[in-house]
């Protein structure tokens, strides 16, 4: 993994934890538009990145999830 990634995943797990902390409870859909709306659109999140940085979060016991 290139130190580019790792930056990359860092901040967007400081994203993630912060809207969650303002928000509340999100879906993951509802998580990656909230990202980029405050964004204004400079960031796009994808699925593909986003859900992998979800089960880690919660396998590191940053968040839970609930079905």
């Amino acid at each position: 993994m290139s130190p580019k990634t790792e930056v990359w995943q860092g901040t967007l797990a400081l994203m993630v934890l912060k809207t969650l902390s303002a928000m509340g409870p999100q879906h993951g859909y509802g998580l990656a538009r909230r990202i980029e709306q405050t964004s204004d659109n400079a960031l796009s999140i994808n699925e593909g990145t986003l859900y992998p940085l979800l089960l880690r979060l919660e396998q590191e016991g940053a968040i839970t999830s609930e079905w």
